[in-house]
């Protein structure tokens, strides 16, 4: 099972954001870390829980509803 994924959609949907890790732990009702940010940009692969905690932490710092597909290729 392939474990590195590559640069993951999320990350040009921050960079559009003009958002940063930071912004997603702080944004985050769920404790998320900067550990799984990281993870999550570079593609690592991540359970669904936190997959799930992170669409969230970025719907609510941008106010935008985006969908699981169009933040990760997996």
């Amino acid at each position: 099972l392939e474990r590195n994924l590559g640069e993951q959609p999320l990350v040009r949907l921050m960079a559009a954001n003009d958002l940063r890790g930071r912004d997603l732990v702080e944004a985050s009702t769920d404790r998320i870390t900067f550990k799984m940010v990281s993870r999550a940009c570079k593609g690592r692969r991540l359970t669904p829980n936190v997959k799930v905690k992170i669409r969230d932490a970025l719907n609510a710092s941008t106010g935008n509803e985006y969908a699981m597909g169009q933040l990760f290729n997996y």
